[in-house]
């Protein structure tokens, strides 16, 4: 079975996920798959189980890959497909649309939207502006659903130019998703660490 999660509430969005496939699943990344990887990830069984819990994130912005995605819609396997954004104009999502569950998370209206894009949008050249522009606005903030709509402006970049430093700060964004969920270091420590970084990328 597959389902498919869109939106930028990825906190909503990972209560449902752990609500689905419980607390131990796999993960991937579905920016580094291949498609000749597909079958081993689909169809593939583990060494202790004939059902796999899976959940592989952003497989869109992987446009080979995603456009294989109807041929493995019979996947005996428990499959849960995260996107911030799914392009229904893409022939993938015509074909899989009607075949599989498609629940969004929308992020609920923001005040200080426009302020966390233009905080983006700064870090790309100069980050040390965007942690001072950050300071103003996240007593008022969520640290997941900030992230949230920095991984959209990301995916959004990567759409409209898929270049080397597209992909790679996609990969750090992984990464920061990573640490948000296991480390016990504050996540703003973590989110300015990024963004101090982001212009190197």
């Amino acid at each position: 079975m597959i389902r498919i999660f869109t939106g930028d509430d990825r906190v909503r969005a990972s209560q449902e996920i752990a609500k689905k496939l419980g607390d131990s699943y796999e993960i991937i990344e579905g920016a580094d798959l291949t498609p000749d990887a597909l079958p081993s990830v689909f169809l593939g069984n583990s060494l202790f189980s004939d059902q796999r819990k899976i959940l592989i994130r952003d497989i869109s912005t992987n446009k080979l890959v995603f456009e294989k995605l109807p041929d493995y819609l019979d996947t005996p396997h428990d499959v849960i497909i995260q996107e911030l954004k799914l392009d229904k104009r893409s022939s993938a999502y015509k074909a899989i649309k009607d075949k599989v569950e498609i629940k969004d998370f929308p992020l609920p209206e923001n005040p200080n939207l426009r302020l966390v894009f233009d905080i983006y949008k700064t870090a790309k050249t100069d980050g040390k502006k965007a942690v001072e522009m950050l300071e103003k606005i996240k007593t008022e903030e969520d640290p997941i659903m900030f992230f949230g709509l920095l991984t959209s402006q990301a995916i959004k970049d990567y759409n409209n130019r898929q270049g080397t430093k597209e992909k790679r700060v996609l990969r750090e964004l992984a990464k920061l998703d990573l640490s948000l969920k296991s480390s016990s270091h504050d996540p703003w420590l973590l989110i300015e660490a990024f963004l101090l970084l982001l212009r190197s990328f």
